[in-house]
């Protein structure tokens, strides 16, 4: 099994400025899919209250989360991490 190699998501993405955090890029991502909170939660398993702290820096994303995300958003999910 090999490891995955990740970076930090500013290193991925220098176009965003400092105050570009992982909840920001999910909130942007979310609404450009279309999505709710609520419809987001119900796609990839967990709580609406999680989606809306995770989008608000409240709580953080983890790996596993953040390829769950990154499937229903269509986007790689090294930008979350």
């Amino acid at each position: 099994m090999t490891k995955e190699k990740t970076i930090p998501w500013c290193k991925a993405f220098r176009e965003y400025d400092d105050k570009t955090t992982p909840g920001i890029i999910l909130r942007g991502a979310r609404g450009k899919e279309g999505l709710t909170q609520i419809e987001l939660s119900r796609k990839i398993g967990i709580p609406k209250s999680h989606i809306s702290e995770m989008e608000n820096g409240q709580r953080p994303i983890g790996k596993d989360t953040a390829k769950s995300l990154g499937t229903a958003l269509n986007i790689g999910h090294l930008v979350f991490l």
